[in-house]
């Protein structure tokens, strides 16, 4: 995913939810949108350095008016880095992928830096030097192509439970549930303070665009430490879908205030 600052990454965002529709956003005259007073010193920089990133792209729409759309990458980006309703979505074939290593000392830099990509990855802490994913891995073997490792520091395994542990065990034992539902109740709590006045003067825009920075906050803590699970290995107590459900529902209201926008 591209790296872009925090300021470009939340009007990103901002657009993401102005747009008609998430799967295939589209904005019209966004130099009089609220994105446009959010951001009004540097906003068309902004909107340029998106194009050149391929995150946003424009055409013309008729006289004095532009056409704007997220790329698919652009819609990505604003999203995190993933599609939850595709994350849930997707197929597992039954096998579990573990990556088990133990760098030596004298390679910590390298011991750090796949941990940390573990992390990023939605990769599990199942136990110790021992990470779960049901996905492929083939990218974390080589992360470490350019280091001196053997079999007998980092190996990348298919396997299946063979001594009666179930899935859910599996699940529960490499992931920390009750801190992911927690992080996903804040947030709904937060989803249900969103101011509802409308957008017509400078007071009430900006208590309005604290809000908005706030939920996409919460949100993205959220996505740090959900692995978005495919629907068949999720808890049953789960509060992700709901979370999700919930934000639709709200931002749709809240990306009617930013389109009715009238500043005084």
């Amino acid at each position: 995913m591209w790296a872009v600052n925090a300021k470009t990454e939340e009007l990103l965002w901002m657009l993401l939810w102005t747009c008609e529709t998430i799967s295939r956003p589209t904005f019209r005259n966004l130099t009089e949108s609220f994105e446009g007073w959010a951001y009004r010193n540097g906003f068309l920089r902004q909107l340029q350095r998106l194009e050149r990133r391929q995150l946003l792209e424009r055409q013309p729409a008729g006289p004095g008016a532009r056409l704007h759309r997220l790329t698919e990458a652009g819609r990505l980006h604003a999203l995190g880095g993933r599609d939850p309703v595709a994350q849930w979505k997707r197929k597992w074939d039954g096998r579990w992928r573990l990556v088990l290593f133990d760098v030596p000392e004298s390679c910590r830099r390298t011991r750090d830096k796949l941990r940390i990509h573990l992390h990023n990855r939605g990769f599990g802490y199942l136990q110790n030097s021992v990470w779960i994913t049901p996905d492929d891995a083939k990218a974390e073997r080589a992360l470490l192509a350019d280091a001196p490792v053997d079999v007998e520091s980092l190996i990348v395994l298919e396997a299946r439970p063979c001594a009666g542990e179930t899935d859910s065990e599996i699940v529960a034992g490499a992931w920390d549930f009750a801190e992911i539902n927690a992080c996903y109740t804040t947030y709904r709590q937060l989803l249900a303070r969103r101011p509802c006045n409308r957008l017509n003067n400078n007071a009430v825009a900006k208590i309005f665009h604290r809000w908005l920075r706030e939920e996409q906050h919460a949100w993205k803590a959220a996505m740090e430490i959900d692995p978005l699970l495919p629907a068949c290995l999720l808890p049953r107590e789960y509060g992700g879908r709901d979370a999700w459900r919930d934000r639709l529902e709200v931002m749709v209201q809240a990306a009617k205030q930013m389109r009715a926008f009238r500043h005084d």
